[in-house]
C-alpha cells in the first residue's frame, strides 16, 4: 500500500511509527515522500491509495477521496505568509511565487486578493527567488514560516490571522486522505493506524528526531520542534467537530468562488 506524504516534519513524525512498523498497519506500507503541490496533481488522478493533500486540492477530488479524521495539519497560527523584501503598498498586479495553484495557501491568497500574477514554484524555492528580486513577494509554507527573516524578508500578511479573524475558525491546511474504493472497513483500520503513529510520536518524540532530519529542508532542530510543535495538534489527533466546520466553510467559500466543484459528500468518515 503506498502512502503518500511530504517530507516536511510535521508529517514525517506523525508517519514515523507506522513507516518503522512500530504500529501495526492494516497491510504492509510504502512510503511516498514527494512535495505537496506534487501529491496534489496526484491525486486528481487518483494515483495513490493513500495520500496527505491540501485541502484546497481535496475539494476537487471528493468524488474520488474521503479525509481520515486522523493525521491532518489544522489549527491556528499555522497560516501560511505573504513576504517581501520590504511593505508592499498594494498587491494588485505584483508577481507572487506560489507554492503550487492546488495548495490551499494559494487558494486563502485568491479569497484575500485578486489581480497578483502567481508564479508557481516549488515551496523551498520562494524564499531565494523574492531575496534576489525576481519576483515581489512569496507565499510560503511549511518550515518558511520560522526562517523569512533571515532571507532578510519582512511578514506583509499572515493568511492564518485573517482567516480566523474573518471566520472565527481554525484553518484547514491539509488532510489525509484514503482512496474511497478501499471500502469504509479498511479506511477506518487505516484511520486507527495513523492516530496510533502519531500517539507513538507523541509519547517518544526523541525517537523520531534522526527520521525527521533526514528529510527536512531546515536541519536545526529548533526549527524542526518549532514546525512540530505548530502543525502538530489536537487536531491531527482528531480533526473534531468544530475542524468539520472550518473545512465545510472554507469548501464553502471555495465553493462559491467556483474555485471548487459542489459535493453532497460528506468530507470524513
Amino acid at each position: 500500500m503506498e502512502l503518500g506524504f511530504s517530507p516536511c516534519p510535521n508529517d514525517t513524525f506523525i508517519f514515523y511509527a507506522l513507516v518503522h512498523g512500530l504500529v501495526e498497519a492494516p497491510r504492509p506500507l510504502r512510503p511516498v515522500l514527494e512535495d505537496v503541490e506534487t501529491l496534489n496533481r496526484w491525486a486528481l488522478e487518483g494515483r495513490l491509495p493513500l495520500t496527505k493533500l491540501s485541502y484546497a486540492a481535496y475539494g476537487r477530488v471528493r468524488d474520488r477521496y474521503v479525509a481520515l479524521r486522523s493525521g491532518g495539519a489544522l489549527g491556528r497560527g499555522v497560516g501560511p505568509l505573504l513576504v517581501a523584501r520590504r511593505p508592499l503598498a498594494r498587491l494588485e498586479g505584483a508577481r507572487v511565487a506560489v507554492p503550487g495553484r492546488n495548495t490551499t495557501a494559494f487558494l486563502l491568497l485568491s479569497l484575500w486578493a485578486e489581480d497578483f500574477q502567481p508564479v508557481e514554484v516549488r515551496y523551498d524555492r520562494i524564499m531565494p527567488m523574492v531575496a534576489s528580486g525576481e519576483v515581489e513577494a512569496g507565499l510560503i509554507i511549511h518550515e518558511s514560516r520560522f526562517t523569512y527573516p533571515e532571507y532578510g524578508l519582512v511578514k506583509l500578511l499572515d493568511l492564518g490571522e485573517w482567516w480566523e479573524e474573518w471566520t472565527g475558525l481554525p484553518l484547514p491546511l491539509g488532510a489525509i486522505l484514503a482512496r474511497r474504493d478501499l471500502g469504509e472497513e479498511e479506511i477506518r483500520a487505516w484511520d486507527r493506524a495513523v492516530r496510533q503513529s502519531l500517539e507513538y510520536a507523541l509519547a517518544h518524540p526523541e525517537k523520531t528526531l534522526p527520521y525527521l532530519k533526514a528529510h527536512a529542508q531546515e536541519l536545526s532542530e529548533e526549527v524542526i520542534w518549532a514546525h512540530v510543535r505548530t502543525y502538530v495538534n489536537a487536531f491531527s489527533l482528531d480533526v473534531g467537530e468544530e475542524g468539520e466546520r472550518a473545512v465545510r466553510r472554507l469548501f464553502q467559500e471555495a465553493e462559491a468562488r467556483g474555485v471548487v466543484p459542489p459535493s453532497s459528500l460528506p468530507p470524513f468518515l
